[in-house]
C-alpha cells in the first residue's frame, strides 16, 4: 500500500517521529491502529444507541439538555 502526503504533512510527520523516537512507518502504524479502533468503538456504540432506541430505552430532551450544562459547568470549574 502507498500513501502520498503533502510535503507540510510529511513534514509533521517526521517531527512527530523524531520527538517519539521511532521511524515514520512506526508512527503511521500507531495512527492507523488508533483509526480503526475507534471505529469500531464508534460502530458498537452506534449499534447500541439504536437498540437502545428500539426498546424505548430512550433520555428526554430536557434531561439530555441538564446532562450537557452540567459537564459544561464540571469542565469550567476545573479550569
Amino acid at each position: 500500500m502507498e500513501i502520498h502526503l503533502t510535503p507540510e504533512k510529511e513534514a509533521l510527520l517526521r517531527q512527530v517521529a523524531a520527538r517519539t523516537g521511532q521511524d515514520t512507518a512506526q508512527v503511521i502504524q500507531e495512527a492507523v491502529d488508533r483509526l480503526l479502533d475507534h471505529d469500531a468503538w464508534f460502530i458498537k456504540e452506534v449499534e447500541k444507541g439504536q437498540s437502545q432506541a428500539a426498546k424505548g430505552d430512550l433520555v428526554e430532551h430536557d434531561e439530555v439538555v441538564a446532562r450537557i450544562e452540567k459537564r459544561l459547568k464540571d469542565t469550567q470549574s476545573r479550569s
